[in-house]
This record gives structure tokens, sequence and C-alpha cells, in this order.
């Protein structure tokens, strides 16, 4: 196929009207299909059914004396929190077991720092006009959080080893109203990148001009390989260590799109330090979290590598749903020099940029034909994608069947954006 950029103006007339006719046609479908979120589907929500049935007796309500049945043990049971060691490669007494959402752990981390001061500074809403680090694209419910505390938020540019390093590096060690960076470094939203060992270091090595600057570690993909090809990342806290910043990192983790995401566990962890001045305010907040769910997971994992051989099971539904997505747009588009896409090993998402400027455009394509994304501009701070190119994609809810009618409405609808992008200039 040619590239759209070197057709004569009357074969992309000639085009736009082929394509036109063809939107036709899924518009009369009555399509109603949802895209929109990363929501795990009912193929693997089945994965876990046999949770709902494995504690079923008084005795095994009863961990290292307690009563998991009654109040109690504010960090969470101590096998619970042996499984996530396990998995975010840090101590177990660096952990703090919650609820069910991890975005509900970094909301209130968040919320501690802005009234709680940490290494003897005031508390950040006492400081007046702090900032926050977005490396973008992005999740763009970190960048709610952020704007929902008034954070001022900065665009760092991704890479293909995470976060442009020297752009962080220059912010973080200049500007003390610099107090955190969000980060999800394994299998990143949206992108799929995985950060590279030197980028894991680099953090690590951080001087930051602010003492009470924070790196919000958020691991939601520390297990969700897709393919046979499976990424490792460095460990954030061992590397933290080294260099005496133990306190940088605050990691979270959650097994909401392993198990259900609505009645997962969640997890925080982070140094003896910081979690002093968290438990202070969930000492208040809660006198303990739901232990019976937590046994559940214990029950039916044992212990991480139950974890690990449960997310096979998570992969075989994931992989063809994946394969979907990336053959639909190399098949569709490739060649046409109209969008770029990544190909990614885990995770819950594939980005892709489509011609600038069209994003929004495809977007609403999409959606008056009955398929609908997340916004245009999500993954940026405040909405605002510079170059309205980056749009996400959640293959994981639809059955394959209805995930491949909506690929071909996507392919069509980005080819049909790019057509009148260039008939309009």
């Amino acid at each position: 196929m040619a590239a759209y950029s070197e057709m004569s103006r009357e074969q992309l007339i000639e085009t736009e009207a082929k394509l036109k006719r063809e939107y036709e046609e899924f518009k009369v479908r009555n399509l109603k299909l949802d895209m929109s979120r990363g929501k795990p589907g009912s193929e693997q929500l089945e994965l876990s059914l046999d949770m709902l049935t494995v504690l079923n007796t008084k005795e095994q309500c009863l961990v290292n004396g307690v009563d998991c049945r009654n109040y109690g043990i504010l960090d969470g049971i101590s096998q619970m929190k042996q499984i996530f060691s396990d998995l975010l490669e840090c101590e177990e007494d660096d952990i703090m077991v919650g609820g069910n959402s991890s975005l509900n752990m970094m909301f209130d981390a968040v919320a501690c720092m802005m009234h709680a001061g940490f290494d003897d500074c005031e508390p950040w809403e006492k400081q007046g006009g702090i900032k926050f680090l977005c490396p973008s694209p992005g999740y763009d419910r970190h960048f709610a959080i952020t704007q929902y505390f008034d954070i001022e938020m900065i665009p760092v540019p991704m890479t293909p080893s995470g976060p442009d390093m020297d752009m962080v590096e220059r912010l973080v060690e200049s500007d003390e109203k610099i107090k955190g960076i969000w980060c999800v470094p394994k299998y990143s939203n949206p992108q799929g990148i995985t950060y590279s060992d030197e980028t894991v270091r680099r953090f690590a090595r951080l001087k930051p001009a602010a003492k009470d600057f924070r790196i919000m570690w958020d691991n939601a993909y520390c297990v969700h390989d897709v393919t046979d090809n499976p990424e490792t990342l460095l460990s954030i806290v061992a590397e933290c260590k080294k260099y005496g910043n133990e306190d940088l990192p605050i990691l979270f983790a959650s097994t909401s799109k392993i198990t259900f995401p609505g009645s997962g566990v969640a997890a925080m962890a982070t140094s003896k330090k910081n979690m002093a001045i968290f438990k202070r305010r969930y000492r208040v907040q809660t006198i303990g979290y739901d232990k019976l769910n937590m046994l559940r997971h214990v029950l039916f994992f044992n212990n991480a590598d139950g974890v690990k051989e449960h997310m096979k099971k998570h992969k075989e539904v994931l992989a063809p749903r994946f394969e979907v997505v990336v053959s639909s747009l190399e098949n569709q588009l490739g060649g046409l020099g109209i969008a770029r896409w990544m190909n990614p090993n885990g995770g819950y998402f594939v980005s892709v940029d489509v011609m600038d400027g069209c994003a929004k455009r495809v977007v609403e394509l999409c959606a008056e034909a009955g398929v609908v994304l997340t916004g245009a501009g999500a993954t940026y701070p405040y909405g605002n994608d510079p170059h309205d190119s980056n749009i996400r994609i959640a293959p994981t809810f639809p059955p394959v069947s209805e995930l491949k009618t909506a690929m071909d409405l996507f392919c069509l609808s980005a080819k049909l954006a790019a057509v009148e992008k260039l008939l309009a200039q």
C-alpha cells in the first residue's frame, strides 16, 4: 500500500470516498462495543472462581493466633505480605496490605504527604506551588489524583527505556518544588515499556533538591506477561539502598487484574521511616482491612509462585487479543505512514500514535459508529496531548470476535481521519 503522503490530491479524494462508503456500512450495524478501560474480560474473571469457596471453616480463619474475622492487624496478614514481598522484591516488614484498590492507596499516600511533613519538611499543602513529573503518555488516573490536589503537572517524554532521565535528573535536582514523579515501571500504561536497568539505577541515584521528593512506583503489571518473551525489571528498592536513598520509592501493586478487580488485594511498600508516617494516618482511618479477602487469596495462591502460575492462564486468554490488535494494525495501517504503534510483551494496553492532529477525530469516528475508546488526550496531563496523536487501546474486555470488528473500525477511522487531514492542508 502506498503511503498517503505520496498520493496526489485526486487519489486522496478517491480514497476518501471509498473510506466513507465503508464507514457508513459500519454505522448501520449499530455496534455497541467498549474498549475504553483496561477491564478484565469474563474469561479472566472465571479463572479465579474457586477462590470464592476456598475459605469455608472457622479453623481456616485463624492466622498466627488471630481470628481474621475480627478487628486487627493494621498492615495485613503476614502470608499476604510475603506474597507481595516476593512479587515486589522488598522486605516483608516494608509492606502494608490494604483494601481492594492500589489507586486508593496512591491517593491516600499523596493525601498524607499533603498533610504530614516528611524529612522535617513542611506538609506539601503548606509549601505552595508544588509540582509532579508525569511521564507521558501515561496513566490518566495518576494525573487525576495530582490534579485533584492542585499539584502542577510537568510532562516528561517517554523513551524506549523509560522516562527521559536527562530531563528527570535536571528538573528534580534543580527545583525543590518538584515533590514526586509517577512511574509505571513494568509494561507501562499505555505503551508497555519496561524501564531499563540503567533507568532504574538513575532513579536510585537521584539527588533531589527537595528532601521530601518521592518516586511513586506503580508496579501494576509486575506479573502481566502476554507473550513468551517476558521482560524483567530491576529492583528499585535494592538499587536505592545501594545509594542511601531507601526513602525515595513508594511502591504500589494489587491483584485487581489477577483475581477480581472489585475484590482484589492492594499493597504499598516503602522504607520504615516513610511507613511510620503513613501508619499514623492509617491508624486513624481504619482498624484493619478485609483480612478474610487476604486469606482467600493466600489459600488460593499459597505463595508468589502460585500467582505466577495463575498468570500463565491469563496469558492464554490475553495473547490472542493482543495478536488481534497488533495484526490488525500491521495489516491495515502498515506502510501507509499514518500511524505508529507498540507491540508490548505485557501489560494491558496497546499504544497507537495516529497522524498528528487526528486522535480526537479517530475517537469521534469510532464513537459515532458504536465503538467507545479511551478519550483522546487522556494519556497526557490535563488531557492535553500536544500532538493530538496518542490513543490507548484496551483489548482485554471484548470477546475476540467483537475485538476484530472494533479494530477494523479503528483502522478505518484512522485512515479516514488521516485523509481528511491531508485534504484540509
